[in-house]
């Protein structure tokens, strides 16, 4: 790995880390003359070039067009491979021909989940979704429980005054789990997301049928919609195990993880 690539994978680590779309393009493979070498690489969003270079001029206004297509709200794909004809294709004297890999990253394009609670049920679910391909943050106004979950660049801990405070950051689409310190810390989080315009995917909350009663007529008395009621799940996670925080946490994840698998296909 060069030099430049490490400025382009670190400035990339930073869009990342801040929810900024971006799109990594590398000369895959090549054949003749090209303006560039096989697997020199720039780094794009949907304003144009970032840093780096897959070999200026006409060939990189075409991959910065591509990657601006690929960032589109509108657009899911997460790949492209691309071969370009450097005469036919972008007008260059050049008689080669560049394959381009064009690879996607966006916050909305990935399994988001919004964990709010870091208690014993949350440190255990936390140590699971680590292990699998998605982007979590954590809430709780308890700085000692956040400090227990573990490091991971995929796990973000965030701490709130409020817990209610952390609807605010809930990305669109995203899976939420309200395990918090019990029915009343809640009520609050639930209330503000229902009031939100987040679009998220999933709404579980951790608790029993008596419990889901009672959270389903407090928020109905106060004037939430019958929508939002009839979409939370409570309680939470699939039936198997035992009532441990350990099999509560697996019997959650297995859960999350057939609802997403559903959502990929739909």
């Amino acid at each position: 790995m060069t030099a430049n690539h490490i400025d382009l994978w670190q400035e990339a680590i930073r869009l990342h880390s801040d929810g900024v779309p971006f799109c990594v393009v590398t000369v895959a493979d090549a054949r003749g003359s090209i303006p560039q070498e096989i697997g020199a690489k720039a780094l794009m969003n949907r304003d144009g070039l970032i840093c780096g270079t897959i070999g200026g001029g006409r060939v990189e206004a075409r991959g910065c067009a591509k990657a601006r297509e690929l960032l589109a709200p509108d657009s899911k794909q997460r790949t492209l491979l691309e071969r370009v004809n450097l005469y036919k294709d972008v007008g260059m004297t050049c008689a080669g021909e560049m394959t381009l890999l064009y690879e996607v990253f966006r916050p909305d394009l990935e399994w988001n989940l919004a964990v709010f609670g870091a208690g014993h049920v949350s440190q255990k679910l936390c140590r699971l979704l680590i292990e699998l391909e998605c982007r979590i943050t954590c809430f709780d106004s308890r700085a000692e429980w956040l400090d227990r979950l573990p490091p991971s660049a995929r796990l973000e801990r965030r701490l709130v005054k409020d817990l209610a405070d952390g609807v605010d950051d809930i990305p669109r689409g995203a899976f939420v789990v309200v395990m918090t310190m019990g029915h009343a810390t809640d009520l609050p989080v639930l209330r503000a997301l229902s009031r939100a315009d987040k679009d998220v995917a999933f709404v579980g909350v951790l608790g029993s049928d008596s419990k889901a009663a009672i959270i389903r007529r407090e928020l109905r008395a106060e004037g939430v919609e019958e929508a939002f009621l009839t979409r939370l799940t409570c309680p939470l996670g699939d039936k198997f195990g035992d009532n441990t925080p350990s099999d509560i946490a697996v019997s959650i994840l297995a859960l999350l993880v057939r609802l997403r698998r559903q959502r990929s296909h739909d």
